[in-house]
């Protein structure tokens, strides 16, 4: 094989990053490469590599980094590219656990040898009745004996024969479908291994990348009859509502499922001032107000469009709390009844901003009708004191709502404030925030995920694509721990 033959010297490693340029490390001499893509650099750094193997006559190992993480591979003289196989490492956790083998056959126990006594030479053999069967694996509490030498080759036949005589079971055509493969593993779409297989090798996806996927699939499910997320926090300022912007882009991008984000401010709440504006200035009371209209049978699915706000890039529709500065109208849990009712009807998945009053009368309605809460709290103390608030008030409550509470995600936040400086310190000491309050909450609750900075959060409306892909990928995880608690 052509991996057993390369050895670990020359020490190589590859680094592709993001911004498309790329390194080639032979034994401490660095080689810098700068090409128009991804495939450009990687086809030049397997020239590099490929030489150093040719110049050995062997195959060498690599290690390679990107933004996946590391991985190795294996470059012959010729450029042919292999996996390297991974080293079968035993867990602690698997050395934890042992699993006895069952017990498929009695083993013949052979005694030894002792002079007969009289009294047993003399006594005659009496006829042992074969024991019933016992289905499963049987452990013998002593060894099987023979009354004598004469005996157990008589016995071993007859226990062949009525083994023999037993009808074969045949398996049902229910069981299994043989006739259908198993689906194929698509190979590496990112990285060094992505950019491999686009140049011919097919190469297996990395673990990052296979997790990814497996968020994807989460993310992308159809669950039957709708389902509502409430974002809560009882402090301002705790990133509520880009939480609800981002879970929505993602849940319509990925479900294709008609999703809406609804503000639920019992006043005046900002997620129309994040978001893209539609053709009118409607809000949660006009559509309150047409609720009749809405709920007719006779209505049909695109009438909904008069009431909410399109997101033309993220797929998902916003409906706006009441932005009139000359009302004082708080919204009752009635109305907020009316409202879900008309949503459910015309949505699949409903994302609820909320306001900080955890005991006003639409804030409590609302998290009646949720299925899966999510709190938001910034790397900032008294964000993450207030949501811990947040959620003892819900489980001291019991029933429905101490359930939220202890099913709940939490997405932890690095930083959005616009006037901290983010210099490489500061950024550092959020990041360790961020961990020691996201520590702290990881016992109290289903899930716990870190969001890192990113300025595109910071202000104005909130598009996906004007992430960065740390960010992207992050919110992706958030998205994915919601979606599994649907």
């Amino acid at each position: 094989m052509m991996e057993t033959q390369a050895l670990d010297f020359p020490k190589i490693d590859a680094v592709l990053r993001a911004n498309g340029t790329g390194e080639v490390t032979i034994n401490g001499t660095s080689h810098p490469i700068q090409a128009d893509d991804e495939a450009a650099v990687l086809r030049e750094a397997l020239r590099l590599i490929t030489d150093t193997a040719a110049q050995l006559g062997r195959p060498v190992k690599v290690t390679t980094t990107d933004p996946d993480g590391q991985g190795q591979i294996v470059v012959s003289p010729e450029g042919a590219v292999s996996e390297a196989a991974p080293v079968k490492a035993t867990t602690r956790r698997q050395k934890d656990i042992v699993t006895a083998p069952p017990i498929t056959s009695v083993p013949e126990a052979i005694p030894a040898p002792v002079e007969p006594s009289p009294a047993v030479v003399a006594a005659p053999v009496e006829a042992v009745p074969a024991p019933a069967p016992v289905p499963g694996p049987v452990e013998l509490a002593q060894p099987v004996t023979f009354a004598s030498a004469v005996d157990r080759p008589q016995a071993l036949a007859v226990a062949a024969e009525a083994v023999a005589q037993e009808p074969a079971t045949r398996r049902s055509l229910k069981e299994t479908s043989f006739l259908v493969s198993a689906p194929v593993l698509e190979p590496a779409a990112r990285g060094w291994r992505g950019t491999l297989t686009r140049l011919g090798f097919r190469m297996e996806p990395s673990p990052e990348e296979l997790a990814e996927r497996e968020d994807i699939r989460t993310v992308s499910q159809h669950w039957p009859g709708p389902r509502t997320v409430a974002v809560v926090n009882r402090k301002g300022g705790a990133n509520k509502t880009p939480t609800v912007v981002m879970l929505s882009a993602i849940l319509a991008r990925y479900s294709g499922a008609a999703t809406v984000a609804w503000d639920n401010n019992e006043s005046q709440g900002t997620l129309g001032w994040r978001t893209e504006q539609g053709a009118h200035n409607n809000s949660v009371l006009d559509l309150i107000d047409s609720s009749q209209t809405l709920l007719s049978p006779s209505t049909n699915a695109a009438e909904i469009a008069r009431f909410v706000h399109h997101q033309t890039s993220d797929k998902f529709d916003v409906l706006r709390s009441d932005e009139n500065d000359e009302g004082d109208h708080e919204v009752t849990a009635e109305e907020v009844d009316i409202a879900h009712q008309v949503l459910t009807r015309y949505y699949r998945l409903i994302v609820m901003d909320s306001g900080n009053t955890a005991r006003s009368a639409n804030w409590r309605q609302m998290i009646h009708h949720t299925n899966q809460l999510v709190v938001p709290v910034t790397a900032i103390e008294d964000r993450a004191e207030a949501a811990r608030l947040t959620l003892q008030t819900l489980e001291s409550r019991g029933g429905h709502d101490a359930e939220l509470a202890r099913n709940a995600v939490v997405i932890v936040s690095e930083s959005t404030d616009a006037k901290r400086s983010m210099s490489g310190d500061a950024l550092k000491r959020a990041k360790d925030e961020a961990r020691r309050i996201a520590d702290g909450f990881a016992p109290h609750v289903r899930a716990v995920v870190r969001i890192p900075y990113d300025p595109a959060l910071v202000n104005g409306p909130i598009r996906y694509d004007a992430l960065q892909p740390a960010t992207q990928r992050a919110w992706l995880a958030a998205a994915a721990a919601v979606a599994k608690g649907f």
